[in-house]
């Protein structure tokens, strides 16, 4: 923290209260967690799970509209949505049918597996609402004239929602193209430390990389489709008036 302070003061970058108040926040809530675990971990029971499950799903589909430049009503229902689907389903297939956890809520394996994938898909869903709605604003001319020449409503927005969904889905793609060569993941880095064999750690990272690319592509399409769903109406019509920018929403 302190290299990063003196960088910023002698570049002037104006970034040391960012940082400081950035490395004390992240402090105390990791601290916070922590102990939040610790309870829970001693609980072994599914409410606890479910609950810190759906403020922490809530909290990154906040953040995800709060990264996005251009917003319109229902967006923070809309990226909850598309967050919520993505994650919870993808971390309830890798609990009961790939990793075969018995209990499924069983919290020392639920809640980091959950962390994981909603800081994927908060990624995914934040790139790809936001590559949707400054589409729909620089190309409105095109979609219009779309519009006007008979085209469907899909057929106008295709290009968009397709752009959306793979700049969605670029970060994960990366990641993956250089895990093992350029970057050692954070899991099987964690395991390795722990004593686990590397074999065994890279098996699970396999497969949590597997689960991380399927919840950022879910996420990305859901959120698109939701934004084009509020953008379009059903008489094939662009609403852009709907949308409004970071600081009037």
């Amino acid at each position: 923290m302190l290299i990063s302070v003196l960088l910023s003061w002698r570049l002037r970058l104006n970034l040391g209260r960012d940082i400081v108040v950035a490395s004390v926040r992240m402090t105390v809530q990791l601290l916070l967690v922590g102990l939040i675990l610790g309870w829970v971990f001693a609980l072994r029971h599914p409410l606890p799970v479910v609950a810190i499950g759906l403020v922490m799903t809530a909290l990154a589909g906040q953040a995800a509209v709060g990264r996005s430049s251009r917003r319109y009503p229902g967006v923070y229902l809309d990226s909850f949505l598309a967050v919520f689907g993505s994650s919870f389903l993808l971390t309830g297939l890798a609990l009961s049918g790939i990793l075969q956890v018995r209990p499924w809520f069983e919290a020392q394996y639920a809640v980091p597996i959950l962390g994981m994938v909603l800081g994927n898909s908060l990624t995914g869903v934040s790139l790809s609402l936001d590559r949707f709605t400054s589409d729909v604003v620089s190309k409105r001319g095109e979609i219009e004239a779309l519009l006007s020449m008979g085209a469907t409503r899909w057929e106008a927005a295709h290009e968009a929602i397709t752009a959306a969904v793979r700049t969605g889905m670029i970060p994960v793609l990366n990641s993956m193209a250089v895990m093992g060569i350029v970057s050692l993941p954070g899991m099987m880095t964690g395991q390795i430390l722990a004593g686990v064999s590397p074999n065994t750690a890279v098996r699970y990272q396999i497969v949590i990389m597997f689960v991380l690319s399927a919840s950022s592509a879910l996420g990305s399409l859901t959120v698109t489709l939701l934004a084009f769903r509020a953008l379009f109406d059903s008489r094939d019509r662009l609403r852009a008036e709907r949308l409004m920018g970071k600081e009037r929403s």
